[in-house]
């Protein structure tokens, strides 16, 4: 089984605009595959720095002088760069799905096609899961997960209904927790009201609408002038601050304009969002939704 099927490959890299003697950042490592290509366009002089918090990335490290792979979460991108002696770099890469292989392995609980305990940490090590979430949030809480990450309409009726059935017994499996929901999954729409359910769960397991903002936030910094941003994200949420922090530096609200009505950022958006091909998607249905965007330091 492949471990994951590298989305916009070419595109991606491309956006980077290589320079051979540079050094540059795979932020989300996963099989490889952006990282072998960025190396490929590299110089004996040229570095790749590679961040992957789950274990099993680390068994796809990349056997070459020029390569360092680190094992932690990309939200501390400028502190580990720092620690190997890098204090900004030429471009930075990001492909911010989950992996094929997190979606393929039944026991991480990731995919709506398998019964798995719940689960979903793309770290391994951490605390929280996918069971401390569904068993453990209060109503408000719950509702709010649902609502915010996963865009359901119906969330503060989920939410009464799992904190219902969990005062019987926990809800331990992927399908207890269908079965528990089953009201709200009609067949026809069933698939992609579970796609939301558990998008939900896992960006709260995960926290990674905090991380997101956190590693955007420190881009600036580590970028030189002139430096690329290459960023795939997967679902509205994600995109939009992406799209957000490239045009203005923030996530909410608006820069404080000089009497021109001009403002200052410190990113500039290269060309327009650029989407899988029909071919790709055909190929590689997990493309289907993903969106990059690319932008250079000013």
């Amino acid at each position: 089984m492949e471990y994951h099927n590298p989305v916009l490959l070419k595109e991606t890299v491309d956006g980077l605009n290589i320079n051979p003697d540079g050094v540059y950042v795979d932020v989300t490592f996963g099989g490889g595959g952006h990282s072998k290509e960025i190396l490929s366009r590299l110089s004996d002089k040229g570095r790749l720095y590679a961040f992957d918090q789950d274990p099993d990335a680390l068994e796809n490290a990349i056997d070459d002088d020029r390569f360092t792979l680190i094992h932690e979460n990309f939200r501390f991108v400028k502190r580990f760069l720092r620690f190997h002696g890098v204090k900004q770099v030429d471009g930075i890469l990001a492909d911010f799905g989950v992996s094929s292989h997190q979606f393929d392995v039944a026991e991480r609980g990731f995919s709506t096609r398998f019964e798995a305990d719940l689960d979903m940490r793309m770290n391994q090590e951490s605390q929280l899961s996918a069971y401390h979430v569904v068993n453990e949030y209060d109503e408000v809480r719950l509702k709010q997960v649902f609502l915010q990450y996963g865009e359901l309409r119906a969330a503060p009726a989920m939410a009464r209904l799992i904190v219902e059935y969990r005062e019987t017994e926990p809800i331990v499996t992927s399908e207890q927790l269908k079965k528990v929901l089953g009201k709200f999954l009609p067949p026809r729409f069933e698939n992609k009201v579970l796609a939301q359910i558990y998008q939900a769960i896992r960006i709260e397991v995960n926290q990674e609408i905090e991380v997101l903002k956190e590693f955007l936030l420190q881009t600036p910094e580590v970028l030189k002038v002139g430096g690329r941003l290459s960023f795939i994200s997967y679902h509205s949420l994600e995109d939009r601050l992406v799209k957000r922090f490239i045009r203005n530096g923030m996530f909410e609200g608006e820069p404080e304009r000089d009497m021109f009505g001009n403002f200052e950022v410190p990113l500039k958006k290269v060309n327009g969002l650029i989407v899988p091909t029909a071919e790709e998607i055909k190929l590689n249905n997990r493309a289907r939704s993903a969106k990059l965007r690319v932008a250079v330091k000013l």
